[in-house]
């Protein structure tokens, strides 16, 4: 059972020497009495589990609506299983003991019950969970006391006590310096993010718990959390808003970077939420994963506005025009007229929001309606016409000319090579930035451009829907016929033509015998939406393109927002509600977070002067703790020794190298760029020449978020 323990027979305490007080079965037999209890209901809990999960997959498959719940109940169930499973006693964060004497609660990463109904441990999530996480001296939430556990490959390796009252210590606390607790904040770190659900503060609390509706701004500096919180909330709002359940669109979560999202990747399966997209931006469009980024900063910054977003309609529209002039079409009956009133309707058939390329499929449906109605003969129906319709190469011609199928990258390589083209669809550019745009290969992706081709993609469409479509279709139509010759055997059969054999007469009987499920089917775009709530993880780099990007994948506009403008490297003067509101949010709500949990103050001391020479209203956080270890600087030449030094004298942590590309990377030493450095956490950090990141703002940003990477020590390296 995951690397829990069974306190049936053996301790869920493993307290070192120096912590021996802390054994005191005055302090801790009641908690092992109660991991005694959530021991045997997790024993049962994953037979009584496995069995119904065992049972519900073999039991028979059903059809349509009856497949989807089935599948979405077996989805829970494993979600379910693979979290007690992971897990042992350690579900358990701690417990909280009332004013009123009421007490103790439990409060697990997951709910728990006995057999007998008694509540053994409350999911964290829970609103009777909350004063765990938020109650302070200034309001303790009607708590006496709280306490916290540290574990360590499944067993106690030490406990906090905090109380909110005169008389909360007696005879069940184990009162130490609360300092203890900060501490514990800057434990070694590793190649994941390490679990933090224990250690979430109230200000953090405050923020995971807030409502879901319209966009929601965490704004803080390095090491208060952000990250933290944008998960824990993820988790949070997935168990309690019913709106944002992966049947009403589920939530994307979006991190700038690879790295990121590798390190954060345990963090929501630990809180048992696995079925969460996660991805960068550039994940959400194919060519995003090998564009470049954009040379030229005039040709970044026009790219970056919502303008030439915008400007993919006009570029649509232009292939949208239905043939001015008529044409005599010929179908297997007779000639038919074809006018240029007739074109018309059959262009406008498309209802608002089909994309271009799968509209044709109705274009064509359309057509065949109007050249049917041109027939007296009642057996000329629509979908006979179709099929003579298609076999007619002046009409087949004419269509493609007026509503060509396109691919999106053609509309947008287009834009950068045809400058009258651009002209028409953007004219509120001037020539130089006409010029400017336009280049030699117009394929040659950048990052610049991915807005505008995810754009396009989402309003053109697939350009193979309408083939899969037809194929859909043909399936359907030859399974009903299949179906068709089963239920006459089966009438044949029947010798006294009643009974319910006769009910196959029926058509909706017969058709719910073709499980259309079944049939081909495009793969879905899992990163396409719409999703009910989107999360974002360094929201303060990103563009008003970009913004559109996501708006478009979230029509209610429910985000969270995490991120730092005195991180942003290319500057960000405006307010973020102007920022939002610019790029269409409506309804915004703002929160800070200003304490750094994983900073020590020696190191903030070095940082907060490099940012604030650049950006002197930064809102630098305030650390908590003090690391002991002061900033060292030295020539570049060190960096092995220092290296070397660190991994003698610490068998466990990670180390980053920031600003030496030629520096290879080892199991326990990264190297990274200050931009791929964002989002992560190092016990050693070593800068080689910061002085090379670059000037300005960019150069300024750079040197402060690869400083305060660190949570322990911070090394500078320069060169001579």
């Amino acid at each position: 059972m995951g690397d829990g323990v069974n306190s049936l027979t053996t301790s869920a305490f493993d307290l070192p020497e120096h912590l021996a007080a802390k054994a005191d079965p005055a302090l801790i037999a009641d908690d092992e009495r109660h991991f005694a209890s959530i021991a045997q209901s997790l024993e049962q809990s994953v037979s009584e589990l496995s069995a119904r999960l065992d049972a519900r997959r073999s039991a028979p498959v059903g059809k349509g609506r009856e497949v989807l719940d089935r599948d979405l109940e077996i989805h829970r169930m494993a979600n379910r299983l693979r979290a007690l499973r992971r897990f042992g006693l350690d579900l358990c964060l701690g417990h909280i003991v009332g004013a009123d004497g009421s007490g103790p609660v439990y409060i697990g990463r997951l709910g728990l019950t006995d057999v007998e109904g008694r509540r053994l441990l409350i999911d964290w999530r829970s609103p009777a969970a909350e004063p765990f996480f938020a109650a302070t001296h200034a309001d303790p939430m009607g708590l006496a006391s709280r306490r916290r556990y540290r574990w360590t490959r499944g067993r106690i390796s030490d406990y906090w006590d905090e109380v909110f009252t005169a008389d909360g210590f007696e005879g069940h606390a184990a009162l130490d310096d609360q300092s203890a607790f900060i501490a514990s904040l800057g434990d070694n770190r590793s190649s994941r993010m390490r679990d933090v659900l224990g250690t979430i503060q109230a200000d953090q609390d405050a923020i995971i718990r807030a409502g879901s509706r319209g966009a929601l701004v965490v704004d803080g500096g390095p090491g208060t959390g952000k990250t933290v919180v944008a998960l824990h909330r993820t988790a949070h709002l997935l168990y309690s808003d019913p709106r944002l359940g992966h049947r009403r669109g589920g939530v994307l979560f979006v991190g700038p970077h690879q790295p990121y999202l590798a390190y954060v990747a345990d963090v929501l399966p630990s809180l048992g939420e696995e079925g969460v997209q996660t991805c960068t931006l550039r994940d959400l469009v194919p060519e995003g994963a090998s564009a470049k980024p954009e040379k030229d900063p005039g040709v970044a910054a026009l790219k970056s506005s919502a303008g030439l977003v915008d400007s993919i309609e006009a570029a649509v529209r232009f292939y949208e025009k239905p043939p001015t002039e008529g044409m005599t079409v010929s179908t297997d009956w007779s000639e038919v007229w074809l006018g240029a009133d007739d074109w018309a309707e059959a262009f406008s058939a498309p209802g608002p929001g089909t994309p271009h390329n799968e509209a044709r499929e109705q274009i064509w449906d359309e057509l065949a309606s109007i050249v049917a109605d041109k027939h007296d003969d009642e057996d000329v129906t629509p979908d006979l016409v179709r099929g003579s319709l298609m076999r007619d190469e002046e009409l087949v011609t004419a269509l493609q000319r007026a509503w060509p199928m396109i691919e999106p990258t053609d509309l947008v390589g287009d834009l950068w090579s045809v400058p009258a083209y651009l002209r028409l669809c953007a004219p509120w550019l001037g020539p130089d930035e006409v010029r400017g745009l336009q280049r030699e290969d117009a394929q040659a992706w950048t990052v610049s451009d991915l807005p505008l081709l995810d754009a396009a993609r989402r309003r053109l469409g697939d350009p193979g829907a309408s083939l899969r479509e037809r194929r859909r279709r043909a399936a359907v139509a030859a399974e009903r016929e299949r179906m068709s010759g089963v239920i006459d055997n089966l009438l044949a059969a029947d010798d006294d033509g009643e009974g319910i054999v006769t009910m196959l007469h029926g058509r909706d009987l017969q058709d719910t015998l073709v499980d259309e499920a079944a049939l081909p089917s495009a793969s879905p775009d899992l990163l396409a939406g719409p999703f009910a709530h989107i999360v974002v993880d360094e929201a303060q780099e990103l563009t008003d393109a970009e913004w559109r990007m996501l708006l478009l994948r979230c029509p209610s506009r429910s985000f969270t927002i995490v991120g730092d403008r005195a991180q942003a490297r290319h500057g960000f003067t405006e307010p973020w509600r102007e920022r939002l509101e610019r790029v269409g949010f409506d309804r915004i709500e703002t929160a800070s977070l200003s304490i750094n949990y994983r900073t020590p103050e020696e190191v903030m001391a070095e940082a907060e002067p490099v940012i604030r020479a650049a950006l002197p209203d930064a809102n630098v956080p305030t650390s908590v703790r003090a690391g002991g270890i002061p900033v060292t600087h030295g020539p570049v030449e060190d960096l092995h020794r220092v290296l070397d030094a660190w991994l003698a004298g610490n068998a466990e942590g990670t180390a980053c190298v920031i600003g030496d590309p030629a520096f290879r990377a080892t199991p326990r030493v990264r190297s990274l760029t200050p931009q791929l450095a964002k989002g992560l956490e190092f016990d050693l950090v070593v800068l080689v020449d910061p002085q090379g990141f670059g000037e300005g703002i960019e150069g300024a940003v750079d040197r402060y978020v690869a400083m305060t990477r660190a949570t322990q020590r911070l090394v500078v390296l320069t060169g001579v």
